[in-house]
């Protein structure tokens, strides 16, 4: 593609040189990305600007530079107001408009994101089609699975995936779309056909200045629908009629609304639920039928996210013998609500619960099917939302029998002031112990357990690493608590 060509997609920008004749071979935001024949698309971010790159970009091969600020190089610099919203425009003609050609459903809400995708995904597997899921655990190309950075990527990222997407034939497109992803601009472009929300709680209140703002980057999902209508081409907004959030998610929107929910009137409804250790029961009813579904899944929260990928899947024309069959086949999604057997007589459980709502959904759950004690052993990141230090503390105690509290990934912040933070509040009849060393509480919780016991490791589910300063290093709860137990089991 020439650069004249590209161009075109901008309405008004200013060049210090000719640009004819340039072609183009590809885009790039990160300076150490590029390659010969590549435009430079300077971003400034929170701690490093592109600006400050560009002789980086010029020696890599950069043809053309796009920035905001007026600089001095080598090859045309192309002058635009905001180069983030021109980068996504630029995506989007570069690969030619791929959600354009590729159905697309975005899951957003504090909770139940993964999880709702990884059954989306199931579902359409069931119906034969082929999937791309872009999510918190990793990116999913059919049976390829490729690491991510972000929950959800950038708008160059997430165009070029979706190129790659439509070049592997995938047939369904599902991701999750954070508050951040929103509210800076990252799914730009993105054509969505069918908008999911789960739920609100307390989350990122590190980023957004309150609840209120919180919604309203959520809301944006919801009006990026579009505001027309294309009958061969439905558009859907998918709500948890349960969740008071919804009101305002319902007036952001011009398309098709269906809700779902268990207490109040929602177009698809779970009815006679049954709850045990074992799995989930209910009947599914909606405007196509009912059904009775059996799943492996455990809590009452699983059963909002089995909802709300049933209702996104019948405005997606997926029969109610696919969802089902599809439901009761999904064994569990990593890191939630995962187990970790060893041969041990007391429960182990994993889950990626890091807001006082997850966590106490979680700690609620294990609570019903307890026989003996309910330990927690559960943290705060550090750098994030100090706010909800002492509630996910208050919940823990209220829920467990005792609590282990310990480090999460502290990244820049004293893992010591996290835990000071957290318990700062705290009654002194609580029962809790402050363990700064993750793998030395995960060891202590499991040696303290007897016979039916369930024990709740809380904050870090599928993740396979913990932030310390600004290094990763390798560390997974299963694999923590696996050795744990086998160190017990063994004597």
């Amino acid at each position: 593609m020439n650069l004249d060509e590209l161009l075109h997609v901008l309405p008004f920008y200013k060049t210090t040189s000719m640009i004819d004749e340039i072609k183009v071979d590809g885009i790039e935001m990160d300076s150490r990305e590029v390659k010969q024949g590549s435009v430079f698309v300077c971003i400034p971010g929170f701690t490093v600007d592109g600006h400050d790159f560009i002789d980086d970009a010029v020696k890599q091969g950069a043809v053309a530079l796009i920035v905001e600020k007026l600089v001095e190089a080598p090859v045309p610099v192309i002058l635009v107001d905001d180069t983030n919203r021109a980068l996504s425009m630029l995506a989007g003609k570069f690969f030619n408009y791929p959600t354009s050609k590729l159905p697309l459903i975005g899951v957003t809400g504090t909770n139940g994101k993964t999880t709702v995708t990884y059954l989306l995904e199931e579902i359409f597997k069931q119906q034969m089609k082929k999937t791309g899921v872009i999510g918190t655990i990793q990116l999913k190309i059919g049976e390829e699975s490729y690491s991510i950075s972000n929950t959800t990527p950038d708008a160059l990222s997430l165009q070029r995936t979706f190129h790659k997407m439509l070049g592997e034939n995938v047939d369904q497109a599902i991701m999750e779309v954070s508050s951040h992803a929103l509210d800076m601009g990252r799914v730009y472009g993105c054509d969505y056909d069918i908008a999911v929300f789960t739920n609100l709680s307390q989350d990122h209140l590190d980023y957004h200045s309150d609840l209120q703002d919180y919604l309203r980057a959520k809301s944006l999902l919801f009006s990026q629908l579009g505001n027309s209508y294309d009958e061969k081409k439905r558009k859907f907004a998918i709500l948890n009629s349960d969740d008071a959030a919804s009101d305002l998610l319902k007036r952001s929107t011009a398309q098709h609304v269906m809700t779902y929910g268990c207490n109040n009137k929602a177009t698809v409804m779970a009815n006679g639920i049954q709850l045990d250790a074992a799995g989930t029961s209910f009947t599914l009813t909606s405007p196509v039928g009912d059904i009775e579904i059996s799943s492996r899944l455990i809590g009452m929260f699983n059963v909002y996210n089995m909802l709300a990928a049933s209702t996104a899947a019948i405005a997606a024309n997926v029969s109610l013998t696919t969802i089902k069959t599809a439901l009761e086949q999904l064994e569990g999604v990593n890191g939630r609500f995962e187990p970790v057997v060893e041969g041990q007589r007391y429960a182990v459980i994993v889950d990626y619960a890091h807001t006082p709502d997850s966590l106490e959904n979680v700690l609620q759950t294990a609570r019903e099917f307890a026989k003996n004690n309910v330990y927690v052993v559960v943290g705060c990141g550090g750098d994030r939302d100090r706010t909800k230090r002492p509630l996910m503390a208050s919940i823990a105690v209220k829920y467990a029998d005792h609590a282990f509290f310990t480090s999460d990934n502290p990244r820049t912040e004293d893992p010591q002031s996290i835990l000071d933070d957290m318990t700062a509040e705290l009654e002194e009849s609580s029962s809790y112990d402050v363990i700064v060393d993750r793998k030395a509480a995960i060891s202590q919780a499991i040696e303290q357990a007897t016979s039916e016991d369930i024990i709740l490791i809380a904050g870090k589910g599928h993740e396979t690493y913990q932030i310390i300063g600004h290094t990763k290093y390798d560390f997974d709860d299963r694999e923590v608590a696996r050795k744990a137990i086998r160190n017990k089991e063994k004597y």
